[in-house]
């Protein structure tokens, strides 16, 4: 037989999944639970503590437990970085996601800073610099509305970037293209990408700038561009939270034997 705790928990996320309880609504007060007879104290903060583990609350200092959206956005794989899109400043790549999960962008909903600074080891390795070599960091934080989706810093050569937007602090992406297309404009073109994803726990400092709830995990994003001569512009390091996405790649399935015939 499961656990007070356990049985509460589980009618409360059929409840959500039913629509009872809608996104953005509270939870009863732990109290109002008691006094309904549903639990002790204890039981009733141990199943609500369960709901946020589980991505389908989070509970806000003052406000209760609060329903998240079950919608996450739509995190698409090559179509986001389309050059016909950020080469005539139609759209940048993060906001690609907002237009396919049809969710709108508003300008104050990235934030950044930028900070010329020595290089870490891996991002020292990844463009071929020496360990402690100057970098320019450009650092954002993204939000839908008020509530943050993740982190993306992007680290780029001083000798690539100095005298563009990519060094300007001032919040909202790098102009209408955003980083591509300022490098594009710098005599850098984009060729190719590599991308790695990581799962983990989140540390407690990105706990609390992501406002996680206890126990979700973050995706860790490297992202190494290249220029077609294999010159690495920009490598990245995003941190997203992992209930907040969903993941989608789109990619032609390669043929290696096709090019085994052309070769003999």
């Amino acid at each position: 037989m499961a656990a007070k705790w356990r049985e509460l928990a589980d009618e409360l996320a059929e409840q959500i999944r039913n629509g009872d309880y809608k996104p953005g609504q509270k939870l009863p007060e732990i109290r109002d639970q008691v006094a309904a007879g549903k639990g002790s104290k204890a039981t009733i903060s141990q199943a609500y503590k369960a709901l946020g583990a589980e991505g389908l609350v989070t509970s806000i200092r003052g406000h209760g437990t609060i329903v998240r959206p079950q919608a996450p956005l739509k995190r698409i794989g090559i179509e986001r970085y389309d050059k016909a899109k950020w080469l005539h400043g139609e759209q940048v790549a993060f906001i690609a996601d907002r237009v396919a999960s049809g969710r709108a962008y508003q300008r104050n909903e990235q934030t950044q800073t930028v900070e010329r600074m020595a290089a870490p080891a891996l991002v020292a390795t990844a463009h071929g610099l020496p360990t402690g070599a100057p970098v320019y960091a450009r650092a954002r934080l993204v939000k839908e509305g008020e509530q943050p989706t993740h982190t993306l810093t992007s680290y780029y050569r001083p000798e690539h970037v100095e005298g563009t937007i990519l060094v300007d602090p001032t919040p909202g992406p790098a102009g209408r293209g955003g980083g591509f297309r300022v490098l594009y404009d710098a005599g850098f073109e984009i060729d190719h990408m590599r991308e790695e994803l990581f799962a983990r726990a989140a540390t407690p400092e990105e706990a609390k700038l992501l406002q996680l709830p206890s126990g979700e995990p973050v995706v860790e994003l490297h992202r190494t561009t290249y220029t077609v001569d294999g010159t690495v512009v920009e490598f990245a390091i995003g941190v997203h939270a992992a209930s907040r996405f969903a993941w989608r790649y789109d990619f032609e399935v390669p043929d290696s034997s096709q090019a085994e015939k052309v070769s003999q």
